[in-house]
C-alpha cells in the first residue's frame, strides 16, 4: 500500500547513457533472467509479464515469469533474498512484501536491508462501493450513517493486512467510526458479498469492480488515490469528500537482490521506465485497471520507508495480525 502518489522520475541522462554502454558491452545480461512474482493471474503476475516481453526485446536476452505464490509472500521474497547479487533473480511483488514483517513475527528476509529497489512499476487504487440499498451517496453520508448506527454495518474485507483491510481500517481510523469486518478468501468473493447484500461496504479493486459498476450493482462513493483517479472519472477521492489526506494505493516493487552492482540497477530501472512509457504498453495496464509509472531506485526505496512508517503505525493501533 503506498503512502504517497508514485512520482514518475528519470535517470540523468549521462548515467543512462553509462548504464547503455555497460549493457552493450555484453556484461549483462549473458543468460536468462528470472523475475519471480506471486501466483498466476493477479496483478503482479500480469506486470512481471508485461515486464519479461519488454526486457527480453529490449535487452535481448530472455526473462522468464517464475510465480511463487503463497505464505503472503515469504516464498518469493525470500528466493530472491537469498539469490546471488548478479541480476538474474528479480522480484516483483506489491506491498505485503514490505509490509509482512509488521503484521508477522519471524519474517526470513528484511524488505529495507535486503534487497535493491530498481523501479515502481505501476499503481492501482481501491475504489469505496456500497451496496445499491445503503442510503448513502457520499462518503459524508456514510460516516453520518456509521455514527448513527455504530457497530452496525459490515465491510468485507480479503486477506488480513491485504489493501482492502488497510483501506478500511485507515478509514475508520481517520472518521472516527465502527465498520465491522468480516474476512473473505480473496478480493473477489469480498465484492461478491457486497454484490449479494451479505455486506454493505468493501474497498475493491479497480480491475474487479468496474462491471459491477456499469451495471449498477453498487454505488462508487470515492477513490483511495490522492489526485482524482484516471480510471474513475467523475468519482472523488476520499480525500477531496471527507477525510483530508486518506490515501492507499496499491503498488508494484521491482527489486534485485541487495548488493546487486547499480550499474544493473539503475539500467533496468531505466529500461522499466522506457518500456512503460509505450503508449500501447499504458494502454493495456489502464485496460486492466492499472497505470503504468516507472520510476528510479531512489523513488521506490522513499516509497517503501514512507509506507512502513505510515502502515506500521496504523496495524500497531488496529492491533492487526497475521497468525
Amino acid at each position: 500500500m503506498n503512502s504517497a502518489a508514485p512520482v514518475r522520475y528519470c535517470l540523468p541522462v549521462l548515467l543512462w547513457t553509462a548504464c547503455s554502454a555497460a549493457l552493450a558491452q555484453g556484461s549483462y545480461p549473458v543468460k536468462p533472467v528470472r523475475i519471480v512474482t506471486a501466483a498466476v493471474g493477479g496483478a503482479s503476475d500480469f506486470t512481471a509479464r508485461m515486464l519479461a516481453q519488454g526486457l527480453g526485446a529490449s535487452l535481448g536476452q530472455q526473462f522468464i515469469v517464475d510465480n511463487r505464490g503463497g505464505a503472503n509472500g515469504v516464498i518469493a521474497a525470500q528466493m530472491v533474498a537469498k539469490a546471488p547479487p548478479d541480476g538474474y533473480n528479480l522480484l516483483l511483488f506489491t506491498s505485503p512484501i514490505w509490509l509482512l514483517p509488521l503484521l508477522q513475527d519471524n519474517v526470513p528476509y528484511d524488505p529495507v536491508r535486503d534487497f535493491a529497489p530498481i523501479a515502481v512499476t505501476d499503481s492501482s487504487p481501491s475504489v469505496l462501493v456500497v451496496h445499491p440499498s445503503l442510503p448513502v451517496k457520499s462518503v459524508r453520508d456514510l460516516i453520518a450513517l456509521a455514527k448513527a448506527r455504530p457497530g452496525e454495518l459490515n465491510y468485507s474485507r480479503a486477506s488480513a493486512g491485504g489493501a482492502s483491510h488497510l483501506s478500511a481500517e485507515l478509514f475508520k481510523s481517520m472518521a472516527g467510526v465502527n465498520f465491522v469486518p468480516v474476512p473473505y478468501k480473496g478480493g473477489g468473493p469480498a465484492l461478491l458479498a457486497v454484490l449479494g447484500g451479505e455486506a454493505e461496504l468493501t474497498f475493491a479493486s479497480a480491475g474487479s469492480v468496474s462491471a459491477p459498476l456499469k451495471m449498477n450493482r453498487v454505488r462508487a462513493l470515492a477513490v483511495t488515490t490522492a489526485e482524482p483517479s484516471r480510471l474513475f472519472p467523475g468519482v472523488p477521492t476520499i480525500a477531496a469528500a471527507g477525510l483530508p489526506g486518506f490515501e492507499a494505493v496499491l503498488v508494484n516493487g521491482f527489486f534485485a537482490p541487495n548488493a546487486t552492482p547499480p550499474a544493473i540497477v539503475n539500467a533496468l530501472s531505466q529500461e522499466v521506465a522506457q518500456f512503460l512509457r509505450k503508449p500501447d504498453v499504458m494502454e493495456r495496464f489502464f485496460a486492466t485497471g492499472m497505470e503504468a509509472v516507472g520510476s528510479t531506485p531512489a523513488a521506490l526505496e522513499t516509497m517503501v520507508k514512507s509506507d512502513i512508517a505510515k502502515w506500521g503505525r496504523l496495524i500497531r493501533s488496529a492491533e492487526i495480525r497475521i497468525d
